[in-house]
């Protein structure tokens, strides 16, 4: 009998840590997969989304439709899937939905999302956005929008890749990310105001929203370098948030944050002006990573050539490390502002 119980004993210890191993890896040092967002990559990539094919991505065009599958093409090649609970890539969104505050002749629509499982808190959702669409062909003219917003576009591929391959790796996030490419953004925020009201997940379950807009180029309040990007929003719900940007981006980044559009008495009022708003305006902390306007805003000369690279890489860089955090720390970022 006393040799049965040692052997329990022993099976026991073994079993936890087994279990311990499997579901409590340390995720603590993203340092290994930082340096796996690739340059290259997103280049490559972007030259895709921002060609003239796709004919200015204007929502619901056949040009959109076209960079959709292409971004779905990128997901299944790295065996990255369509969100637990939906039939396929597509969160279908109708014309009379487009077109209901402001009727602009637009056609049905798609959001497209992939899905990364979390290993221990699963039901608990990470949402990062970006939108897809642009302006389209105007007076005969491609408008590419390559910064705006294929920039975040490619951004969304290139970290969802990374995470797929840490997971891969025994280094999956412990909470479920949603990787979210919304449309109808230049049309007035549409495809993430439709997801906020028809959400794939409870709303209750989101943790937070990081959004990507524009994170290829320079503004002229930044004409020396590249090394910066505006933060918006981060604290306006969350404390915990906007303390996540900062310490990630000391710890592994060290790019100059600037929160001058921040500002709630800022006149640009860029808060409201990005799909994270439709998060934040439910309660749930967003942020908003963006390089300010230039020149080439929503012009035809918005085009893959004009990207610097090297700041799109670093950015993507940012973004995902604080993705890491946000998917991987022990608590969800705690509101404690209204």
């Amino acid at each position: 009998m006393k040799k049965l119980l040692v052997l329990f004993l022993i099976a026991a210890a073994f079993s936890c840590k087994n279990t311990q191993s499997v579901s409590s890896k340390d995720n603590s040092d993203p340092s290994k997969y930082i340096e796996k967002i690739s340059e290259k990559n997103l280049k490559t990539m972007l030259y895709t989304i921002a060609s003239d094919e796709m004919e200015g991505r204007e929502t619901g065009s056949k040009g959109q439709k076209k960079a959709g599958l292409y971004m779905i093409g990128q997901y299944k090649k790295n065996g990255i899937s369509f969100p637990k609970g939906a039939t396929d890539y597509y969160q279908h969104i109708p014309a009379s939905y487009l077109n209901a505050r402001r009727n602009e002749n637009l056609q049905d629509s798609e959001n497209i999302w992939a899905y990364i499982e979390g290993s221990e808190k699963p039901d608990e959702v990470l949402v990062i956005s970006a939108h897809y669409d642009h302006v389209g062909i105007q007076n005969g003219e491609v408008y590419n929008g390559a910064d705006d917003d294929g920039s975040g576009t490619v951004a969304l591929l290139e970290m969802a890749k990374v995470f797929a391959k840490a997971k891969k790796e025994g280094h999956g996030p412990k909470r479920s990310i949603l990787f979210l490419h919304v449309t109808g953004e230049e049309h007035g925020l549409h495809g993430s105001r439709y997801y906020s009201e028809h959400p794939l997940f409870p709303i209750a379950n989101t943790i937070a929203d990081i959004n990507i807009d524009m994170i290829g180029r320079r503004d002229v309040e930044h004409a020396k370098t590249n090394n910066y990007v505006y933060v918006i929003g981060a604290d306006r719900l969350s404390s915990d948030l906007h303390n996540a940007v900062v310490s990630q981006n000391d710890k592994y980044i060290k790019m100059d944050l600037d929160f001058k559009f921040n500002d709630p008495k800022d006149p640009n009022h860029f808060y409201e002006r990005s799909d994270h708003y439709n998060f934040a305006k439910h309660g749930i902390p967003a942020v908003f990573f963006f390089n300010g306007v230039h020149e080439d805003y929503h012009g035809k000369d918005d085009i893959a050539e004009k990207i610097e690279y090297d700041a799109l890489t670093k950015r993507t860089k940012l973004a995902f490390v604080v993705a890491w955090e946000l998917a991987n720390r022990e608590n969800r970022p705690l509101v404690d502002k209204k």
